[in-house]
């Protein structure tokens, strides 16, 4: 009898205690949350500003950094052989112009003896080469005149729109070659542009936003990782095809940039909203277990802990939506679960406490 006795005491020694937890209600809430995507600001109108005409520097007519208007002189090349070749040009017209008159005069003259036969037929015949060798001249000279006209206006380099000119590459009397030496950049600001790389799977989710989307649709994250930008944005354009070495499509948004914020050549984070933002089943992230690039949790039943495996969506703060795996109401446990393992006993109390230890009864 005392051997039974022992017997049937040694698994009560041996059971394990229930594990405290603590544990939160899986709630359905109106989840909103953005995609996120490496982007770059780049300018809508990028110009580099180079001479068409060979020359020195004579003029530099703006501060570096300023925005400048459309048409207003930035530099001016040595002008004084380009206005003597326009003149030059001009003086050309004028004597060909001379030179038609006389021969328009000569022809009507021996036209009119012609008709009266007092002329050989020879004599009329030249004269109307020359009248058309005239006009042929004059023609000539009214190109050379365009020409050296044209010349002589890109001695003097003006801003082709409205935008903020960078640092010049050039200073006074400096020399300068046609099509070839940099002289400055000049960038449009507002709007400006954002290009982020999409994989080609998306494609057809950013046509469809590119027809319709709202204000909230698109957001920006700048540099610091922290500021969110405080205007919103649209799809100005969607590159013509995919990368065949990336499998990724270029798409460009436009924002407003009234005030100067974003600068070409930024890189910043632009958010877009996910399609699937709404009522969401919600956790706190911390109830999360992760193991081999899979995702679980422990469900408290009554006083038994249940691994449930769960397929997650993105973050909401210090929440996470779930997309399968758990239904609204049950409680998932939040602390306590690394002491448990499946179908493991729990109780409702201090996780921090160590498993088997029971507060003792006051007065005794």
């Amino acid at each position: 009898m005392a051997l039974a006795s022992c017997v049937k005491k040694k698994p009560a020694s041996t059971a394990l205690p229930p594990t405290p937890v603590n544990v939160a209600e899986v709630q359905k809430q109106n989840a909103v949350y953005y995609d996120e995507y490496q982007g770059t600001v780049v300018a809508l109108n990028k110009v580099e500003l180079r001479s068409q005409v060979a020359g020195y520097i004579t003029g530099i007519y703006f501060k570096e950094g300023d925005v400048v208007q459309q048409g207003k002189e930035l530099y001016e090349i040595d002008r004084r052989k380009y206005v003597a070749a326009y003149n030059q040009a001009q003086a050309s017209l004028a004597s060909a112009q001379a030179n038609l008159v006389k021969a328009q005069k000569d022809m009507d003259r021996y036209t009119y003896l012609a008709q009266q036969d007092a002329i050989a037929r020879q004599t009329v015949d030249q004269a109307a080469a020359s009248l058309e060798t005239s006009k042929a001249a004059v023609e000539s000279a009214k190109a050379q005149v365009a020409s050296a006209k044209t010349d002589l206006s890109y001695s003097m380099i003006t801003a082709p729109f409205t935008g903020r000119i960078g640092i010049s590459q050039v200073k006074l009397g400096a020399q300068v070659s046609p099509g070839t030496t940099l002289l400055n950049t000049i960038s449009s600001e507002h709007p400006i542009g954002v290009d982020f790389v999409v994989n080609e799977q998306d494609v057809n989710r950013f046509y469809t936003l590119q027809k319709k989307s709202t204000d909230s649709t698109f957001k920006l994250q700048l540099s610091d990782g922290v500021t969110t930008y405080k205007k919103t944005g649209r799809i100005l354009a969607i590159d013509r095809g995919v990368n065949n070495q990336t499998g990724t499509v270029t798409v460009r948004a436009e924002f407003p940039n009234t005030d100067d914020v974003l600068k070409d050549g930024m890189s910043c984070v632009v958010k877009v909203l996910n399609e699937q933002s709404g009522q969401q089943l919600v956790i706190p992230y911390k109830a999360v277990i992760e193991q081999m690039g899979e995702f679980f949790v422990f469900v408290s039943q009554d006083t038994i802990g249940k691994q449930h495996k769960v397929t997650l969506g993105p973050k909401v703060g210090t929440n996470v939506v779930v997309l399968s795996g758990v239904n609204e109401g049950d409680k998932v446990i939040t602390e306590g679960f690394q002491r448990l393992r499946d179908g493991g006993k729990i109780v409702l109390g201090n996780p921090n406490a160590q498993p088997g230890a029971q507060s003792q009864p006051k007065g005794k």
